[in-house]
């Protein structure tokens, strides 16, 4: 039998981001006969708590600090790291990685895949943001073999704002472990979830999974809380999740004086006991490429309130699995959301057609065996198999 071949994945950070706990189900479910993952990690975030999760699968992790971009030391450095682990395959994610990894990639004469999990904001970009972005954009056209987008959308973004040939674009839309979600779903007690938040038995609940960043919407959605309690004065609002917007969303909570009804979960691992305590998952967001919270909603058969932006509406149909609506709007969120609040009946059709939709269009299986003919064939055309 032939020697499975090294696959280096390269990221910025394991903290708790999408992109970052993607890593675990893609990993779990990688071919290992044709495929030996290792995890090179480049900081050191909110304690990289994703690096313990690698581990447990048998996935090596290497911490090789890069503090920023200008590091004269990181290319000589990432050469001798390719060269000591023998890579075969480069894979990065997020921006140091996508710059430093395919320049390292393509010093050591490798083949390099990089997935872009974002559609940023053009409108609300900072300067700096902006010539980080242009530079990423630069080392993908030049030095990354394939670019791999999370959704349709995302490869009409990357091809026009980032000039990517459609020679090396491909859309692979990420998966989520099922399994993983149906188990812990049917484990779940969702009154001992409710329990532990002080929620009562019967009060409608909202929930949102997201970093709290200020362009996933959230501000407006604790906006809507007051008109929806003045018709449904039990509900609450459950935010999972951590992030540099907190201080400001709690503050935002303070002005609409909706304190104990949203609650702040902080950063959670137990996210299907977390959702299955919920009657609506919102997620009100103003730039996505390809929210995998969502499958993950769908997963465990919540109805879905999302922003008809990016990515979303290959994920949600208006009216079949949930409800599609403008950014930014408090008043169209809070009417949506008492609308389904009052027909039990749609939500329970919707989150079975919502699971229904994941389970055709978003297993991360899926993911894995399109990731193994891409890999395949790139080394191929580096005599690397």
């Amino acid at each position: 039998m032939a020697k499975p071949s090294n696959i280096v994945y390269m990221i910025d950070g394991l903290g708790l981001g999408g992109a970052e706990r993607l890593m675990i189900p893609l990993l779990a479910n990688l071919d290992r006969e044709a495929f030996s993952p290792r995890v090179c990690v480049f900081q050191v975030r909110n304690g990289n708590p994703i690096a313990e999760d690698l581990k447990a699968l048998g996935v090596p992790v290497d911490l090789l600090p890069i503090p920023y971009l200008r590091d004269l030391s990181a290319l000589p450095r990432l050469w001798r790291y390719l060269r000591d682990t023998r890579a075969d395959l480069v894979h990065t994610q997020l921006e140091f990685a996508n710059i430093l990894g395919n320049l390292a990639a393509k010093g050591a004469r490798l083949p390099s895949v990089c997935t872009v999990h974002t559609i940023p904001s053009q409108e609300d970009m900072k300067t700096k943001t902006r010539l980080h972005q242009d530079v990423e954009f630069f080392c993908l056209r030049n030095f990354c073999d394939t670019v791999i987008s999370v959704s349709e959308e995302a490869d009409r973004f990357h091809k026009d704002v980032g000039r990517l040939s459609p020679r090396k674009t491909t859309t692979i839309y990420n998966g989520i472990d099922l399994a993983r979600f149906t188990a812990e779903s049917q484990r779940a007690d969702p009154q001992a979830v409710r329990r532990e938040f002080d929620i009562p038995a019967a009060a409608p609940l909202f929930i949102t999974v997201a970093v709290l960043r200020e362009l996933k919407g959230i501000q407006f959605m604790i906006q809507a809380m007051p008109a929806i309690l003045a018709q449904q004065p039990e509900a609450r609002y459950l935010i999972v999740g951590d992030g540099d917007h907190r201080a400001q969303l709690i503050e935002e909570v303070r002005r609409q004086g909706v304190e104990g009804r949203v609650i702040f979960a902080g950063a959670r691992k137990d996210i299907p006991a977390l959702m299955s305590a919920a009657d609506v998952f919102v997620l009100p967001t103003l730039t996505e490429a390809l929210p995998t919270v969502l499958a993950e909603a769908m997963a465990v058969r919540l109805p879905i309130v999302a922003s008809r932006v990016g990515g979303v509406p290959e994920m949600v149909t208006d009216g079949v699995n949930g409800r599609l609506l403008e950014p930014g709007d408090p008043r169209q969120l809070a009417e949506t959301c008492l609308e389904l609040l009052a027909k039990p009946e749609v939500r329970a059709e919707m989150g079975g057609r919502g699971r229904s939709i994941v389970e055709q269009k978003f297993d991360v299986r899926v993911q894995a065996e399109h990731l193994h003919a891409l890999y395949q064939r790139l080394m191929g055309s580096y005599g690397k198999r």
